[in-house]
C-alpha cells in the first residue's frame, strides 16, 4: 500500500462514520393540536358535536371548548375524537393529527374522567387519577393490544347531577406506555374540559 493510498483511509472512516450522525431520527415531541372533535354516536337520533380549539397552537391562548356536551339519559354513546392541526395545510400529513396518533398508538394514550356520576357504563370517575379505573377501550387499541383510546364505549346516567365536568387527557408515552403506565408518565398532547348536561 503506497503513502496517498494511507491517506485515503482516513478520509474515507470519516465519511463513513460522519454520516451515521447525520441519519434522520424520529422526534418524540407533543403533537400540535389547534383543534379537537368529539363526536357522540347513538342508534336512535343525531350525533351530538362538540368542539375545542386552540387557534394559535404552540401561542399563548389555551385550548378552550366551543360549547357544552348535552347527551339523553340512559343511552349508549360511541364517542369517537378527530384531532386536526390547523396551522398546517390541509393537504400535509400534520394537518390530520388524528392519523398521526393512530399510526403511533404503541406510543399514545387518552386517559378520561368525569363528575357527578354522568355514566352508569363505566361507572366511577374515570382512570385519570387511576389507571385501572374503568373505561371500554375495546373499539380502540394499539398494535400492542394496549388501550389507545381514539373511539370509546359509553352510556349516560338516569341520575347524573348538575355541573358535569368530562376532561379528556392525550398522553404521548415513547418507550414509556405499558400495561401499567398512567397518565402521569410522558408528555401531554392534550388537555381539556368539556361541561357536560345529561337531560
Amino acid at each position: 500500500m503506497n503513502y496517498k493510498n494511507l491517506l485515503l483511509i482516513p478520509a474515507f472512516a470519516l465519511l463513513v462514520f460522519g454520516c451515521k450522525d447525520n441519519d434522520p431520527k424520529k422526534e418524540d415531541v407533543p403533537e400540535l393540536i389547534t383543534k379537537v372533535t368529539l363526536t357522540f354516536s347513538h342508534p336512535s337520533g343525531s350525533p351530538v358535536i362538540v368542539t375545542a380549539t386552540d387557534p394559535d397552537g404552540d401561542g399563548i391562548q389555551n385550548i378552550r371548548q366551543d360549547g357544552a356536551i348535552t347527551l339523553s339519559k340512559s343511552t349508549e354513546y360511541t364517542m369517537t375524537i378527530q384531532l386536526t392541526n390547523g396551522l398546517a395545510a390541509p393537504s400535509s400529513d400534520e394537518y390530520n393529527v388524528t392519523n398521526e396518533v393512530q399510526n403511533e398508538g404503541d406510543e399514545h394514550m387518552f386517559f378520561f374522567s368525569w363528575t357527578n356520576d354522568a355514566f352508569s357504563q363505566p361507572a366511577g370517575d374515570g382512570n385519570i387519577d387511576n389507571r385501572n379505573d374503568a373505561v371500554d377501550y375495546s373499539l380502540s387499541m394499539d398494535a400492542n393490544g394496549l388501550p389507545l383510546g381514539l373511539t370509546t364505549k359509553w352510556k349516560s346516567s338516569d341520575d347524573a347531577k348538575d355541573g358535569v365536568k368530562f376532561r379528556v387527557l392525550l398522553k404521548h408515552q415513547p418507550g414509556l406506555k405499558s400495561s401499567t403506565s398512567t397518565s402521569a408518565d410522558g408528555e401531554t398532547d392534550l388537555d381539556i374540559t368539556f361541561d357536560l348536561t345529561v337531560q
